[in-house]
């Protein structure tokens, strides 16, 4: 049974590209016509996953890849992950899968919850790994968020530092404006903020690990006195702020939390003040999390569809000044870090076991797949509450 409805999925799914498909009896099925797509042979060694592929077809996919249960025996992981996204993923499902990720999409609500304990929960099982494994893939800067590439050629630091200073012009700082950085990650954006723009930050994270590495650098840096890091939900936060910063951390939120984060930024936000939230996104519908990703990589995350954030900004009465998307950028960051992991791929065998490997590498690969083969975009939100706090024109940010 379970082996029909997998052939029969397969069927469905491939038209572009070409995908061979040797079960774990030995036999051989192909699909597709060979055209428009890369070519692709898979072995799959263990009959119980093709109960589990019915079940959740993502989340088995990647576990059968990290349990060492599928091989690829022509292409690649990312020329595998490619050929299932340029052909339509779960909108070429049969009734029986597509049942599972509709009722997934009506549960989200309770698994996107994120209170603040789970969300503190959340936050440790992803940043909390380690900055000596962090340290093997990201730029000297971590950050940990999509770069900036306005030339091809330049290197990971180079774009990191583009964004910032991207971002740091959407904002418009004043020396001694008070900032929020919410979600500010290993400090990197509150250290630009504070020596470069002379402005007073408060960073707020959930990770212990990055709230300790924020503060110590803070110090190093010699702008303790200018930079507040805490270990603090930013529900908790009371206090007005100038400007208002977000990179990378609405991911974490849920939708269900949308109305509650927005609100915050406006309680929050004076009112001459500028909001700048920098976040992963989709061109396309709300739909739920892949079931892999959530389960290893991000729990309780989720890329939200434009729509969705538009409707909780839109009630508050924030004047949307500007909202730019980023294609291709996020991509390109994800090869860098790829490239970085693989050549250090020995020192993070020290530290974990060849299932982790194989686990981040697929984590690596299939978000770089996401942005250029399926709709994953990165949006630049710059909200406030009056019309003109900025520019009518971009022409400010690239003077």
């Amino acid at each position: 049974m379970w082996r029909s409805i997998v052939l029969t999925m397969l069927g469905r799914l491939v038209r572009k590209g070409r995908l061979v498909a040797i079960l774990p009896d030995g036999s051989e099925h192909r699909f597709g016509t060979g055209n428009d797509g890369p070519s692709v042979t898979l072995r799959l060694t263990d009959d119980a996953y093709l109960q589990r592929l019915v079940r959740d077809p993502e989340l088995a996919l990647g576990e059968a890849y990290m349990d060492g249960k599928l091989l690829i025996e022509e292409g690649d992981l990312r020329q595998m992950l490619t050929l299932f996204a340029i052909n339509g993923g779960r909108g070429a499902m049969p009734p029986l899968v597509a049942a599972g990720f509709r009722a997934r999409f009506l549960a989200r609500r309770f698994v996107q919850a994120n209170d603040p304990r789970k969300a503190r929960r959340n936050v440790a099982h992803h940043y909390d790994l380690g900055d000596d494994f962090y340290d093997l893939f990201l730029d000297e800067d971590r950050q940990y968020s999509c770069a900036y590439f306005p030339r091809p050629d330049m290197t990971l630091e180079e774009a990191q530092a583009a964004k910032k200073a991207h971002i740091a012009r959407k904002l418009r700082i004043a020396p001694g404006m008070r900032v929020l950085d919410i979600g500010c990650g290993w400090g990197g954006m509150a250290l630009t903020l504070a020596r470069d723009f002379d402005a007073r930050v408060t960073g707020v994270t959930l990770s212990e690990n990055q709230h300790a590495a924020a503060r110590a650098r803070a110090e190093a840096a010699g702008l303790a006195d200018r930079i507040d890091i805490r270990l603090q939900d930013y529900r908790d936060l009371a206090e007005p702020f100038d400007r208002i910063v977000s990179v990378g951390m609405l991911e974490h939120v849920g939708a269900p939390q949308y109305p509650t984060y927005f609100g915050k930024v406006a309680d929050l936000l004076t009112d001459d003040g500028i909001a700048l939230i920098h976040t992963i996104g989709r061109c396309g519908p709300p739909t739920t999390t892949s079931g892999w990703l959530a389960k290893y990589i991000f729990p309780g995350g989720y890329t939200p569809s434009l729509s969705e954030l538009l409707d909780p900004i839109e009630k508050l009465r924030f004047w949307q000044c500007d909202i730019e998307v980023w294609r291709g950028h996020y991509a390109e960051t994800l090869r860098h870090w790829q490239r970085r992991f693989e050549a250090n791929v020995e020192t993070v065998r020290a530290m974990y076991d060849d299932r982790f490997i194989r686990m981040w590498r697929y984590y690596l690969v299939a978000a770089e797949v996401s942005f250029d083969a399926y709709n994953h975009v990165v949006f630049q939100m710059q909200l406030a509450k009056k019309a003109d706090v900025v520019p009518n024109t971009r022409d400010y940010l690239y003077r």
